[in-house]
């Protein structure tokens, strides 16, 4: 008797040892980019709250953070704004694998006196007044595109980020694209030397500064400006056409991309072709080690994303982000496997 209780008691051990290995913590330590953080956070804890055994944990610090944290290893996974370079990705001590989350757009806000309706921002005007070049709101290049619009001959008071940020990325990316001057004299990165105008931290910085200078211009992300009531302009995009921002016109532009991303998920979608994309548009990315030695660790973040590919998708529009085109899903579901 004594040997048979022995034998099922062996066997009931074995039975429930995975499950509680299973069930065992997982503590998940993550930083990078502000533009998602709102989408990020909803996920992380709706996630949680399905996993209960899954601990996500998220440091909105910006993207260049995301990406020094990632390659010093003080983090599981990173995330950005902006794809890695190649040098970055050189840098970095292990392979890093980029994975697109949602889209987004960035829009120019400006304090007008006497203007409360949507301008029309050309390319040539955006480039211009951030290049210091056109400096009045009267100018020309502004009155053709909004006839009808009483603009005053005020100086143009030219508002952009103090901080690296993801958001400025995608601004001078755009810039870079709609005028050869800006790419040569400035370029696009997280941090450039700004020709003119004064400098805000964050959103916030830089909305406080709209809000109180007269005749100012400046550039956020499309969901704070949702988020706070802030009015925005339309911009003219390859075409030719002006579009507000709108899931809409960022799908629009990630459609057009959709067809022809490389296999690392590595692209720019600023000023995409077609008349409804919204020129100012981009993916942002998760940054995750292809090689996780932590099997829990691994199985956690791999789970989590095939769960932001699918059931996570439909938490997008209700924060004002776009969902994904589905070939990148489908694309994104088979690069999974390339984590081990």
């Amino acid at each position: 008797m004594r040997k048979t209780l022995l034998v099922v008691s062996l066997v009931l051990g074995l039975a429930v040892a995975p499950s509680a290995q299973s069930d065992a913590t997982v503590l998940l330590n993550a930083a990078g980019a502000t533009f998602p953080y709102p989408i990020y956070s909803k996920w992380f804890d709706v996630y949680h709250q399905q996993h209960g055994n899954i601990q996500i944990n998220y440091q909105s610090i910006g993207s260049g953070g995301g990406i020094r944290q990632l390659q010093a290893g003080t983090v599981d996974f990173g995330a950005s704004d902006r794809p890695m370079s190649d040098e970055q990705l050189g840098q970095a001590k292990f392979k890093i694998l980029h994975f697109p989350t949602v889209l987004g757009a960035v829009i120019p806000t400006y304090n007008i006196a006497g203007v409360t309706g949507e301008l029309n921002f050309t390319q040539k005007a955006l480039a211009g007044i951030y290049l210091g070049q056109i400096t009045k709101w009267n100018d020309p290049e502004i009155a053709n595109a909004n006839k009808g619009v009483n603009l005053p001959s005020a100086d143009i008071v030219v508002v952009h980020r103090s901080d690296g940020s993801g958001t400025s990325y995608i601004w001078t990316d755009f810039l870079a694209k709609a005028s050869s001057d800006w790419k040569s004299k400035v370029g696009a990165d997280t941090s450039v030397n700004w020709p003119v105008g004064l400098g805000g931290k964050g959103n916030e910085g830089v909305s406080g500064l709209i809000k109180q200078t007269p005749n100012s211009i400046g550039y956020i992300e499309l969901i704070y400006a949702l988020q706070n009531n802030i009015p925005y302009g339309k911009v003219q995009n390859a075409a030719g056409k002006f579009v507000k921002a709108d899931l809409a016109g960022v799908t629009a532009a990630a459609e057009k991309a959709s067809k022809e991303i490389p296999d690392d998920f590595r692209v720019s979608i600023t000023n995409a072709p077609g008349p409804a994309s919204y020129p100012i548009s981009s993916f942002t990315w998760l940054l995750i080690p292809a090689q996780i030695s932590d099997g829990a660790k691994r199985e956690a973040i791999k789970g989590f994303l095939k769960w932001m590919l699918n059931d996570g998708q439909g938490y997008n529009e209700a924060l004002s982000y776009a969902k994904l085109p589905k070939p990148i899903v489908t694309k994104e579901l088979k690069a999974i496997s390339q984590i081990q």
